[in-house]
Formats: C-alpha cells, sequence, structure tokens
C-alpha cells in the first residue's frame, strides 16, 4: 500500500523559507521520479519541482531559483527547499510520482495529506 506523508509546512512571512519533506513507502522510491505538486484554493494542483531518479531536477520557472528539490533515496525521503517564499506560493503542498522531464504523473488515488504553506505579505 503507497502511503506519501508530506510534512515542514507553516505559515511564514514573505521572504522566509520552508523546508519540505515527504516520506514514501509502498513504492519502489529510488526507480521512481518524484514530485513536489501543491494546489492553491480554487486552483487546479499543479507540479513544482520533479527529481528523477539519480537526483537531477526539473523546477516550475515560477519558482526556479527560490526552490530546490531534493531526494535521500536511502530514506525514501523528498525534500523541497523552498526561499525567498512569495504569497502566490500559498497552498497544499504533496508529493507524488512524476516524470524526471518535469511533467506530471502522479499514482491517483494516492495522494497523501499535504502540508500547508501560507505566506503573507
Amino acid at each position: 500500500q503507497v502511503q506519501l506523508v508530506e510534512s515542514g509546512g507553516g505559515s511564514v512571512q514573505t521572504g522566509e523559507s520552508l523546508r519540505l519533506s515527504c516520506v514514501a513507502s509502498g513504492i519502489d522510491f529510488d526507480a521512481n521520479a518524484m514530485g513536489w505538486y501543491r494546489q492553491a484554493p480554487g486552483k487546479q494542483r499543479e507540479l513544482v519541482a520533479a527529481s528523477g531518479p539519480e537526483g537531477t531536477y526539473n523546477h516550475r520557472q515560477s519558482v526556479v531559483g527560490r526552490f530546490q528539490i531534493s531526494r535521500d533515496n536511502a530514506k525514501n525521503t523528498l525534500f523541497l527547499q523552498m526561499t525567498s517564499l512569495k504569497p502566490e506560493d500559498t497552498a497544499v503542498y504533496y508529493c507524488n510520482r512524476a516524470r524526471g522531464n518535469g511533467t506530471a504523473w502522479p499514482l491517483n488515488g494516492y495522494w497523501g495529506q499535504g502540508t500547508q504553506v501560507t505566506v503573507s505579505s
């Protein structure tokens, strides 16, 4: 059974930083590209960043230079370091499978609870 457990969100001011973590189980983690997705109120879920199995990565243009995805395959853990946060980054953040080229490919039906990120001005 696939389980994805996200953590690390919070309420911060513009310009501050957060580091998100996602522990995955029930998935062949080190053989899959993984990604961070987010969903803001009233908007569709979007892929923010993706990491290939060997640590290659792609980031959404709006977060390039501010966010960095990484992974620890030994611990089945995905990270997202977020700096220079903006109010438009406010969303619930989820991890799930992705493609290493930066396109979405989630395991539908296996979303975790997500972690809320709120950025105030």
